[in-house]
């Protein structure tokens, strides 16, 4: 394999979590139970969260605009490192419990298909990689917004 095609190969498995992009039905989905397994099972520390919110956000802007070009398609349903990275923004400074990482996927999934605004703006606005990660960033903040304020009005 050629270094364009070995590049190509990598970037386009970031972006889609291996064959996790390539789920018969609701990868995006399938993406996000694969970061809430990660998060359980890793429970990482408020530090290293911090620090992979900035690698995924990073690397799969560029692996997701790259990945467009070599699935030829515009967001395609196959990128779901997107859905990580949103994710991993939900879960920001919450304890890793069970119970709370499950509701974060819930509230995650369920503004990630909604796209309240300024989501779908940014969706539709930003070009390529940054217009497929920072649509669901923002459904992260969102997500993540409403946990804290459930936890602290408990």
């Amino acid at each position: 394999m050629n270094p364009s095609n070995l590049r190509q190969y990598i970037l386009k498995n970031i972006a889609t979590l291996g064959p996790t992009g390539y789920a018969p039905i609701a990868p995006g989905t399938w993406g996000s139970l694969v970061a809430m397994a990660f998060y359980y099972l890793l429970k990482p520390s408020l530090s290293v969260q911090v620090l992979i919110v900035i690698v995924v956000a990073g690397v799969g802007t560029l692996a997701a605009h790259h990945a467009e070009k070599i699935l030829n398609e515009k967001d395609s349903t196959h990128i779901v490192i997107d859905e990580f990275a949103g994710y991993a923004v939900s879960v920001l400074m919450l304890p890793g419990t069970l119970p709370l990482l499950t509701a974060a996927f819930l509230l995650f999934r369920f503004f990630d298909i909604l796209k309240p605004p300024p989501v779908r703006w940014i969706e539709r606005t930003l070009p390529g990689g940054l217009g497929v990660v920072a649509d669901d960033l923002m459904a992260g903040v969102y997500t993540s917004l409403l946990l804290q304020i459930w936890i602290h009005l408990k």
